[in-house]
């Protein structure tokens, strides 16, 4: 039987380097066609993006078809001396994408005639490509938000605030289908939007179990990251607001006071975080250089085989994020390392933490919370007792099995 077509339009994906968002598109790509859907890639042409990489190329099947289309960054490439007119980049700084991706959408549909449309959130063009080719072809639509979209406070421009709203507005009156990575998201949209609530859906991230084993066997995951030393590895990008890690160097400068902390004891390593002036700035103010490492980023696949050396895995998340899950907790799951949570306890981050066994949940905005979990984290990692995730939840988790969801919903069409 021949396989149905679906049209996915996704901003992130390879050669873009830099966001962990890559990996939902790039493993429905993969698996989808074993559950009886080819997916046809919609997405930018690579001097959109910022950082690339060739690491990932390779693991776009052969044989897929994906069409690139002129996407202008407003900021590098449409501004004069570094400025810009607001209006410019609404609802993101990639609005110059639509035209060209709606006029190569058509095509693609024309040529390949396929059953369904999919387009996938952060960059909110992307909704409105999908909108308009669904509002030209009459093709059922899939929006894939992950993240709520307008929310209070965020985005903190009015301008961009009220654009964001008109996109989600758009997307839940046309799409067929809404779906989100968390609960918390999910319930937020039905609140919202009461009338589609029937039309609201969780489809959750999850960890790529080929990528995992490749990282076992291509790299020697038995060393520690620093013999002798605990690490806690951060694993991506550092957000000022939403991940801001002050009062956890408040928490170190506390223990370090106390000699509870002594000096090659413990290391926080920081991954391609990006803001690392920020970091290396907290260190200097609280007195815990020391502490401290900041990398550059790591392929993939080395990405993951640094979790499954680290001795705990840090998450930092801001109560404003209740509703958002970090894509890597279903990677730091997988590595079944003990992982420290810096984050809301009744947020949907923890909520997953909990339902794998895990209890090391802090508040991230509470330095003497903190302060008091890492006295109780550091000796259970000494003493090889601190929890690990239950591997019966985890592998309910992988990329895998939630393509297999999303195929049981195309099919529903």
């Amino acid at each position: 039987m021949p396989l149905k077509r679906v049209l996915m339009i996704a901003y992130h994906f390879p050669p873009l380097a830099g966001s962990s968002g890559i990996q939902r598109t790039l493993r429905f790509v993969q698996h989808l066609p074993d559950f009886g859907w080819e997916p046809l890639v919609l997405t930018a042409d690579s001097k959109a993006y910022e950082s690339t990489s060739d690491d990932l190329l390779d693991e776009v099947p052969k044989g897929t078809v994906v069409r690139r289309s002129l996407a202008l960054d407003t900021a590098r490439h449409l501004s004069i001396g570094g400025r810009y007119f607001n209006w410019m980049a609404q609802p993101d700084r990639w609005i110059s994408w639509k035209y060209s991706a709606v006029r190569e959408g058509l095509k693609m549909i024309k040529d390949y005639q396929p059953d369904a449309i999919w387009s996938t959130y952060p960059i909110a063009t992307a909704h409105l490509i999908g909108a308009e080719l669904c509002e030209k072809t009459n093709l059922p639509w899939i929006a894939d938000f992950r993240d709520p979209m307008a929310q209070e406070g965020y985005p903190a421009d009015e301008r961009t605030w009220r654009s964001f709203k008109r996109v989600e507005e758009k997307a839940v009156k046309l799409a067929k289908l809404c779906l989100f990575t968390t609960p918390g998201a999910a319930r937020l949209y039905r609140e919202r939007y009461p009338q589609q609530a029937d039309r609201m859906a969780v489809l959750e991230n999850g960890y790529d179990e080929e990528s995992f084993s490749s990282a076992t066997i291509n790299n020697d995951v038995k060393n520690s990251l620093n013999p002798g030393c605990l690490t806690f590895l951060h694993s991506g990008i550092v957000y000022p607001e939403e991940r801001d890690p002050r009062q956890l160097f408040v928490a170190l400068a506390k223990l370090k006071d106390k000699n509870f902390i002594k000096n090659g004891e413990i290391k926080i390593r920081f991954r391609a975080p990006v803001h690392e002036e920020l970091l290396h700035s907290l260190a200097k103010e609280y007195g815990v250089s020391d502490l401290i490492e900041v990398c550059g980023p790591l392929p993939y696949r080395e990405a993951l085989a640094e979790m499954l050396q680290a001795d705990a895995l840090l998450v930092l998340q801001a109560s404003s994020c209740n509703e958002q899950i970090p894509a890597k907790i279903y990677e730091y799951l997988r590595a079944r390392k003990p992982i420290a949570a810096l984050t809301d306890p009744v947020g949907d981050t923890a909520n997953v933490l909990r339902n794998a066994g895990l209890q090391w949940i802090s508040d991230l905005d509470n330095p003497d919370r903190i302060e008091a979990c890492m006295k109780e984290w550091i000796p259970a990692m000494q003493e090889n007792v601190a929890p690990i995730p239950d591997r019966k939840v985890v592998e309910q988790c992988s990329r895998r099995g939630r393509s297999s969801s999303l195929a049981e919903m195309l099919n529903a069409f």
